[in-house]
Order: structure tokens, then sequence, then C-alpha cells
């Protein structure tokens, strides 16, 4: 369960990279001067291939923590009411994962419709997001 455990904790923390870098790259692309389309290309570029992986880590990550969660019983029972909080925290990463892809389709597609303050504040979510989980896990409030 230990291995486990440790994986679980690998492919989370790696897979927050990506959402704490993706949405920088977005601010870079926000500022981007029109003319400037091989910095474009670039930073698109350097996007796709982070979402990819990124992907690819949160795989193994979710996996694990359901093995954790269903097969050796970590957060079940009566007095977890702090999974179920951590639960929904991992499906509003989930959720803001998936709006990492539709921003990422809209630079693609040059439409862009916020500016790089909006995305500044955009990348602040996956901050907090980890702030709650990990709280909640750790210390186990409810």
């Amino acid at each position: 369960m230990l291995w486990i455990k440790a994986f679980h904790i690998v492919f989370i923390a790696s897979w927050f990279a990506g959402l704490f870098y993706l949405p920088r790259i977005f601010v870079n692309l926000a500022m981007v001067p029109p003319d400037s389309e091989s910095e474009r290309q670039r930073l698109l570029l350097m996007a796709r291939k982070l979402y990819r992986f990124m992907t690819i880590l949160a795989v193994p990550a979710l996996a694990l923590g359901l093995w954790l969660w269903l097969v050796v019983g970590i957060g079940r029972g009566p007095g977890n009411g702090w999974m179920h909080a951590k639960l929904a925290v991992v499906v509003l990463l989930l959720g803001y994962h998936h709006v990492c892809a539709r921003l990422l389709k809209r630079f693609e597609a040059g439409d862009n419709r916020h500016s790089h303050i909006w995305y500044r504040w955009f990348n602040e979510a996956p901050v907090l997001m980890m702030v709650v989980a990990v709280v909640l896990v750790v210390v186990k409030p409810f």
C-alpha cells in the first residue's frame, strides 16, 4: 500500500506541475504581438506537448487514487467526510484540466477571448485546489 501511495503522490505532483505551468503559457500566448507568428507557434507547440504530457500523468494519478480508495479502503466508512470533499476537489481539477484543453483549442484557432490578466487569475485556481486537497487529506477536518 505504501508503494501505491508513493506513486500516487508522485503522479499527482507531476500532474499539478502541468496544471500550474500550462496557464502560464496561456499568459504568454495572450501577450504575443499579432505580428509574431513564430513566437505564437513556439508557445502553441509547448502548450500542446505539455497538455499531452499532463494528461498522461493524470491517468495513473487518478487510477492509483481510486485503488487507494476502493481497494485499500482509505477514506471509506463512517467519519470520512473529508474524502467526499476531496473527491469534489478532484472533480473540479478534472474540469479545470478540460477547460485548459478548450482554451488551448481556442488559441490554436486564433480565437482567444481573454486577456493575459484573466489567465494570470485562472492560473491561481489549481494552487487553491491543491491547498484544499492537501489540508483535507492531512488534517481530515470532518
